[in-house]
């Protein structure tokens, strides 16, 4: 009896969990018609995100951005600075009206292509134009590639260098705002870096968590996957996986977390197709197209990261 009551339960909590464990989707179809989109940001109210359109090689790269219009996404649009230099990795602030990106453009006009820096365009409001890009300058951007910032409300930078004062491949790195300007970059501990890869930041408004990438670690489930780490008494904890249920065997990467909706955007490599009988070439296009295909893609899941 007792044993029967213990399967029971058993079932009971698995099913149960199950039923609670939310799966991530694509986040729009209309992104699924591009070859490879990455680095998405959403504004707190979700009515304009921004994002990456690349090459397959990777070797182009543009910002694009969608707006709703009542429940319904508008087509994609270029934003207007871009041009025939590379751009990257946009990233919202949390006031809305700043929008940080990685560029190897020109610090002056017909000037040399540069290796990649952080940069960012300011706006008035919602409705208003993006201002011209801006260098962030020094001791920011330095003589290697910055890469993926993200900010917190109170204008602490975060993003990813690979220096030869790191401790592995790539790191992440913190540069803190004083009220008037930057501060020299300094890495964050081993808590969160290692030896090997992690990149593709997301810190808290409040700076109460940190999301990020690692690449290929000893407790991944594959080639890149998501991890999380709190802060507690001002210090970084162990960066925990988050789990098989976010992460895949593919390449899992590009956080972003909106609190105000607990929903959780990233970008994943993860395919699902598997072979079958088309009706004819536009079902075959079709298929390998619109569907979670290997290539870059939005992903969306609604988890609750503000619960500790």
């Amino acid at each position: 009896m007792k044993n029967s009551f213990f399967i029971f339960f058993l079932i009971f909590s698995l099913t149960a969990h199950a039923q609670n464990t939310a799966i991530p989707k694509l986040f729009n179809t209309q992104l699924n018609s591009f070859l490879n989109v990455r680095d998405f940001c959403i504004s707190s109210t979700e009515n304009e995100a921004f994002f990456t359109i690349q090459s397959p090689d990777q070797q182009i790269s543009q910002l694009a951005f969608i707006t709703k219009q009542g429940k319904t996404w508008e087509a994609p649009l270029l934003l207007s600075f871009c041009d025939s230099f590379m751009y990257l990795e946009p990233f919202l602030a949390p006031d809305g009206n700043r929008l940080f990106f990685v560029s190897d453009r020109p610090l002056t006009h017909n000037g040399l292509r540069k290796d990649f820096d952080i940069w960012y365009v300011d706006r008035i409001s919602e409705k208003q134009p993006w201002s011209e890009p801006k260098n962030l300058g020094t001791p920011v951007n330095s003589k290697y590639d910055e890469f993926y910032p993200t900010v917190s409300r109170n204008n602490n930078l975060y993003f990813t260098m690979n220096a030869p004062d790191g401790l592995g491949k790539d790191d992440i790195y913190i540069t803190k705002w004083n009220g008037t300007e930057y501060l020299a970059p300094t890495i964050l501990d081993s808590n969160i870096n290692s030896s090997g890869y992690e990149f593709n930041a997301f810190i808290s408004e409040d700076e109460d968590y940190i999301l990020y990438t690692k690449y290929k670690a000893k407790d991944g489930f594959g080639s890149g996957d998501l991890y999380i780490s709190r802060k507690k008494d001002g210090a970084w904890q162990m960066a925990k996986n988050l789990g098989l249920n976010i992460n895949s065997k593919a390449m899992d990467y590009c956080p972003f977390y909106n609190a105000r909706t607990n929903t959780l955007y990233f970008t994943s490599r993860r395919n699902a197709l598997k072979t079958k009988l088309f009706t004819s070439v536009n079902d075959f296009q079709s298929y390998i197209t619109n569907g979670s295909n290997g290539l870059s893609k939005i992903y969306q899941v609604n988890i609750p990261l503000n619960k500790k």
